[in-house]
């Protein structure tokens, strides 16, 4: 497979695609026709958290793909919160492939929190378009039959649970909106604590709070994310939050069902979500092997937080694409 020149630096084009009744926005980088490679970002997050993985892929010869999804960016943003449950957002991914890939054609997965939510869910309804998952941070975790997820978040945490904060429409906007923008974000990317996220009644700070940036995140970036958060608002984001039980409703006939695709697995042991209760056990103990068989590597990245492909790219680039070409040279 040709790379890129040593002294070519990739460039990332933007384009607007039809796609399941919805106008969104995807950059890309790399050739046309190379083995295009899927990257679905989280909250709160645009395409841009894959602005490091674009490059390295392009200049490793291959043709990164990363749509704003639903509700972000310069995507559109449908109003009703049940519009935002897995199975309109893997429908958009679904077509979304149709019209920059070609119908049927798989390609690999590359994703992160909710954009990880979102690709398992891809892999557990259409396995035929997803080559392979690097999954980071988020795990898979079977869907339980006992308890919608949001009740049994409220049980382990308590209503000042960030998830559980959100659901009431409008409440965690309007907080939002009295700290402003750029310092939501600041203290979302800057969240560090290996334990759950907390937003009280009483208020998340105060609007003059400082909140120093992580030394990979710069106040240019800050600045992009804000200016797409000012246009849209959060409230895309959050709906995917909102329609959580929705989906857990929705997807009842893939109880107990595997994901049968190869993954690897990448979080960092700061990460929050490597701390939910029993989630290292399950990751490490033979769960997630029992529900993902073909689960290839699971990677702990010592020290490094939730938002890792920004905090380590580098290292994060490394390990998608020696699993990519091992794929690769295996099929």
């Amino acid at each position: 497979m040709a790379a890129a020149a040593d002294n070519e630096v990739a460039v990332i084009t933007h384009r607007t695609v039809d796609a399941n009744g919805l106008r969104m926005h995807v950059a890309e980088a790399g050739p046309p026709g190379a083995p295009p490679v899927l990257l679905l970002h989280g909250f709160p997050q645009v395409w841009y958290a894959w602005r490091h993985q674009m490059r390295a892929l392009a200049d490793a010869g291959y043709r990164a793909v990363a749509p704003d999804l639903r509700g972000y960016g310069d995507s559109d943003a449908p109003a009703a919160e049940l519009q935002y449950t897995a199975m309109h957002v893997v429908g958009d991914l679904v077509a979304l492939l149709d019209a920059v890939v070609g119908a049927g054609k798989p390609v690999f997965v590359v994703a992160h929190d909710w954009g990880a939510l979102t690709a398992w869910n891809l892999c557990l309804f259409r396995p035929d378009r997803v080559r392979a998952l690097v999954s980071l941070s988020v795990a898979f975790t079977p869907r339980s039959p006992a308890r919608r997820p949001v009740d049994g978040l409220r049980a382990l945490y308590g209503d000042d649970y960030y998830i559980c904060r959100i659901q009431e429409p409008g409440a965690i906007e309007a907080e939002f909106a009295r700290l402003g923008t750029e310092l939501v974000l600041r203290k979302f990317l800057a969240y560090r604590t290996p334990g759950p996220l907390m937003m009280p009644k009483s208020g998340w700070g105060s609007p003059d709070d400082e909140v120093p940036l992580p030394s990979w995140i710069t106040e240019e970036d800050i600045k992009y994310y804000a200016s797409k958060f000012d246009k849209t608002s959060f409230t895309g984001g959050l709906n995917y939050y909102r329609a959580l039980n929705k989906t857990w409703e929705l997807t009842a006939p893939w109880t107990g069902a595997e994901i049968k695709v190869p993954v690897k697995f990448i979080v960092g042991d700061l990460d929050l979500t490597y701390h939910t209760p029993g989630i290292q056990d399950f990751i490490h103990k033979g769960g997630f092997k029992k529900y993902v068989p073909l689960l290839d590597d699971v990677v702990v990245m010592k020290g490094v937080g939730h938002f890792i492909n920004e905090e380590k790219p580098k290292e994060v680039s490394e390990h998608v694409i020696s699993f990519i070409r091992k794929l690769s040279a295996e099929m």
